[in-house]
């Protein structure tokens, strides 16, 4: 598959051209008292405070976000694909509350979207060259930080969390297609391989009562 880049330009982050701000999310109960309050956020500066506060409130990762990572060597993927797990060493030398975390960036969940669909997409032989899943991984991340795109609510949720932070969990009874056989196969991880889907189709005898 060859990819044409539209908005991006090879070489240059795709964040280059749009401006970001700091900003604040909360949540008040009726009375005044703050439910939910996440300072410093990073988002896209042109960004509604409602897509904000989405973004803050419900896609963001609160926990099990490393504060330093490592790559993982593939040698049949571009290093700039490769995913990443928590640096052990790196992180024994802070503080226990200090090691893992939340994601903070608008910029993050972008990277952990779009790296994530990049690499299993070059892990299943979808583009011609390295310089067209280069390019799809930046136009994507344009294009979700612009808003010309945006995935449902479970992609936001977990996708990207395995390739970007090496979280992982025991498999939550859900399958997945493997691409190199194309045989349905029960995932043994929660992430890895997760579920992000929205609906679920019911036959059609059934009425949902």
């Amino acid at each position: 598959m060859r990819i044409e880049r539209r908005y991006t330009s090879a070489g240059q982050s795709p964040y280059a051209a749009i401006p970001f701000r700091s900003a604040i999310s909360e949540i008040k109960n009726p009375d005044g008292s703050v439910v939910f309050r996440l300072e410093g956020i990073e988002v896209p500066e042109a960004w509604s405070q409602v897509a904000s506060d989405v973004l803050a409130q419900k896609y963001f990762r609160k926990a099990g976000v490393p504060a330093h990572m490592k790559k993982v060597e593939e040698n049949d993927v571009p290093s700039f694909l490769w995913r990443s797990i928590a640096d052990e060493a790196a992180l024994a030398e802070l503080p226990e509350g200090e090691r893992y975390g939340s994601e903070i960036s608008s910029k993050q969940v972008f990277d952990r979207l779009a790296g994530c669909w990049t690499y299993w997409g070059w892990k299943g032989g979808y583009f011609t060259s390295e310089e067209d899943a280069a390019a799809f991984h930046d136009e994507l991340r344009f294009m979700l930080a612009t808003q010309r795109v945006a995935p449902n609510s479970p992609q936001w949720f977990n996708t990207g969390l395995h390739w970007a932070y090496g979280i992982d969990g025991p498999s939550q009874g859900h399958f997945y297609v493997d691409f190199k056989t194309g045989k349905l196969v029960k995932s043994k991880s929660s992430y890895e391989h997760p579920q992000p889907h929205a609906c679920f189709i019911q036959g059609v005898q059934d009425d949902l009562v």
